[in-house]
């Protein structure tokens, strides 16, 4: 019974995996393909790398902004949201905690239609009210970014703290250590792996938004979702598929450098552990 089980599972599992990644793998394989139609296979060809390279300043304004977007977002969203985290566990009970992490969940279940449109109606108030922003572009998409990813980093960073536990900080404290250092030394260094986590969502959502920064953007400030999603509608073009290459390219290497700094933070952990078991005993 468990060896069916095992294998209809496996097999379940092989045609996820499968439905997953077998499109990028075709996406990758035609951006190597010599014709201008992309379901027309013609042979093997980097015509469209270099076109991309050499012959597309628009794409490369949008991939740049859109860098610049992400990096900020995810370095404010970690950091609002860490502290939001904290909160939420370190600070016990307090009058309206129950509203703070409801609205702090919102951006979660909230369509990115509502949120989008309630942000550009807060932009246009705050213009005729106070004069900024002055136009829409960077800073707004910016803004709203943060609005949203840093809802999950508090949640990636708070499930960490929840299972970390206070033992470690309350010895620290114990010992004389001050707050400030209780937390650089002690309380960051365990959150590390859920840090890099909920940096590298925060990236990767900003970097794939549409919706919300289709609202929030002006005239001349396309990120790079909203110029291959205009391209697309007037026709696929192989260049996208080369840009799309390399963009999986970028996150593979991304994830594959996390997963090696989560691992040896996971080793470190389990060391620190066995050293206080050895010891206790």
């Amino acid at each position: 019974m468990y060896g069916k089980r095992s294998r209809f599972l496996t097999i379940m599992l092989s045609i996820g995996l499968a439905f997953f990644y077998i499109p990028m793998i075709l996406l990758v394989i035609y951006s190597f393909n010599y014709s201008k139609l992309v379901p027309v296979w013609s042979g093997w060809s980097i015509r469209w790398y270099e076109k991309l390279l050499f012959d597309s300043p628009d794409v490369w304004a949008a991939v740049s902004l859109s860098l610049k977007i992400a990096f900020v977002n995810a370095t404010f969203a970690t950091l609002l949201g860490t502290l939001a985290a904290l909160v939420m566990v370190r600070f016990g009970r307090f009058k309206g905690r129950t509203l703070f992490g409801g609205m702090l969940v919102a951006p979660l279940v909230m369509p990115e239609v509502i949120t989008g449109l309630s942000l550009l109606v807060l932009f246009i108030s705050l213009k005729e009210a106070i004069g900024w922003p002055a136009e829409r572009g960077f800073t707004t998409i910016t803004i709203a970014h943060i609005t949203f990813s840093m809802a999950y980093v508090a949640v990636t960073v708070q499930a960490r703290l929840t299972g970390v536990g206070q033992t470690l900080e309350e010895a620290a404290a114990d010992l004389g250590a001050k707050p400030f250092k209780v937390l650089t030394a002690i309380t960051i260094p365990q959150l590390t792996p859920a840090l890099i986590s909920g940096w590298l969502l925060a990236f990767t959502l900003s970097l794939d938004d549409l919706v919300i920064a289709s609202f929030v953007t002006g005239p001349g400030a396309n990120t790079l979702p909203i110029l291959i999603f205009s391209r697309i509608r007037l026709g696929l073009r192989p260049d996208i598929n080369a840009l799309a290459t390399i963009i999986i390219l970028f996150v593979a290497i991304c994830v594959a450098i996390a997963a090696i700094l989560m691992f040896r933070q996971h080793r470190r952990d389990l060391r620190d552990q066995q050293l206080a078991a050895g010891e206790d005993a």
